[in-house]
């Protein structure tokens, strides 16, 4: 994992890097320049920024400001401004963590490794948002408004035709029984036939394929169920 390192100290700079790639799995970069530190941290992959207040070109709580605006990754200020005023400042601009110089580098290393393994977490427990229109060659659906598009020409679906069909092109290229779609769409407490679903996968068919001879969506895989095509 890459940390960067923004220090106008050059030892300090050295020592927290030394310490840190010497724990095992960091590789640390170290800038000594405010205005060039905040030009890596916002084109680089960092798993850390580590960022000193007083610094030539730009400060650290500009910095701090500027990367929360833009980028979400875990920030650590380490600091000789030991004040209540200035640890509040930098936890209000967006700091994670604030650390006092001196300091010990054990638990910089430790409190390194917690901040970014909390914010692994974090981003590995966010469902990564579903884009709002899915296009599968000329079909084109929006969830949010529910509304069908094909080839650029709107069609008019019920809310099961709907349903049924955004439910099979947001999982292609798998068969689905009618029991199980009907499961699926309907509820496993719907009161009906799932002898249904075929009437409405051929509803869906009439509107959305052009040529009911090439199938290029919904396809049928006989005596299983029903499969969209990828």
């Amino acid at each position: 994992m890459n940390i960067l390192i923004i220090e106008d100290d050059q030892s300090v700079g050295e020592l927290e890097r030394d310490y840190l790639e010497m724990s095992g799995g960091f590789h640390c970069t170290l800038c000594t320049d405010g205005t060039v530190g905040l030009q890596e941290a916002l084109a680089g992959d960092w798993a850390m920024v580590i960022v000193d207040v007083m610094l030539p070109g730009l400060s650290g709580f500009e910095i701090c400001r500027r990367l929360r605006e833009e980028k979400d990754v875990p920030v650590m200020i380490i600091s000789a401004l030991a004040d209540d005023i200035d640890k509040v400042r930098g936890l209000g601009l967006g700091a994670d963590d604030y650390i006092t110089k001196p300091f010990s580098p054990s638990e910089l290393v430790a409190r390194v490794k917690g901040h970014i393994q909390r914010y692994q977490r974090l981003v590995g427990g966010r469902e990564k948002p579903k884009e709002e229109v899915l296009r599968i060659r000329g079909l084109e659906i929006d969830r949010a408004a529910r509304r069908v598009w094909v080839n650029g020409r709107e069609q008019t679906m019920t809310g099961k035709e709907y349903d049924l069909l955004l439910f099979l092109a947001e999982n292609p290229d798998t068969v689905f029984s009618k029991d199980r779609l009907f499961s699926r769409v309907w509820g496993t407490d719907a009161c009906g036939d799932p002898s249904t679903v075929t009437v409405h996968i051929k509803h869906i068919r009439d509107k959305i394929e052009t040529n009911p001879d090439h199938i290029q969506y919904i396809e049928t895989v006989w005596g299983v169920g029903y499969r969209f095509r990828g």
